[in-house]
């Protein structure tokens, strides 16, 4: 029973989030709202008998968030000072999605411990959780896998594409010019009448 709770509990938090990532016109929130979807999806993998893909879940993906958000935040050049005024309306947000992660690991831990089948995949017990995933993601799964690897390469392609796009106003470093310069070439004299600048 409670296992059945835990699972409709994170299920239900895990889409409503994701919604929510998108749906958000703050940045800081949308990532807020990603961290929550992220956790439950990891409570999710716990309730089925996959700790890797949890760990997994919590230590690359959540912590990637991190790392995400400065790209974010650099991209949208956010205004630091005004999101530093207005820090107090973050605090409800926060306080929700910590409050929702709480509950999320108490009732994930009380139904792990709770000495109730959590797991649907029938597996060897004498078999560890990291073989078994291992063995089924590497025979039956390798086209898949190697799919979303490919998907992801195009993608990593995709965004080093749109980075480099020549654009009008923008200096590019050019190396070649760079290391031909010479002392005539790179330094120029300027004689300043006192009283004056540099028009």
């Amino acid at each position: 029973m409670l296992v059945a709770i835990s699972f409709y509990l994170l299920a239900a938090v895990a889409i409503a989030a994701a919604f929510m990532v998108v749906a958000s016109k703050n940045p800081v929130h949308s990532v807020m709202y990603l961290i929550l979807t992220f956790f439950s999806a990891a409570g999710l993998f716990i309730l089925l008998g996959a700790e890797f893909l949890a760990l997994l879940i919590v230590m690359v993906y959540v912590g990637a968030v991190a790392v995400l958000f400065l790209f974010v935040v650099m991209m949208l050049d956010v205004d630091f000072v005004e999101m530093k005024q207005g820090f107090l309306q973050y605090l409800p947000v926060g306080a929700l999605v910590g409050v929702v992660l709480f509950i999320e690991m108490f009732l994930v831990g009380a139904a792990y411990f709770s000495g109730e089948p959590t797991t649907v995949v029938e597996r060897d017990p004498n078999v560890s959780n990291l073989e078994a995933f291992g063995e089924v993601l590497y025979t039956e799964y390798a086209g898949m896998f190697e799919a979303a690897g490919l998907i992801l390469l195009v993608a990593l392609i995709g965004a080093v594409v749109l980075t480099l796009r020549e654009r009008e106003g923008v200096r590019k470093q050019n190396i070649l010019e760079q290391n031909a310069r010479t002392r005539a070439t790179g330094v120029e004299h300027v004689d300043i009448e006192p009283g004056q600048g540099i028009g």
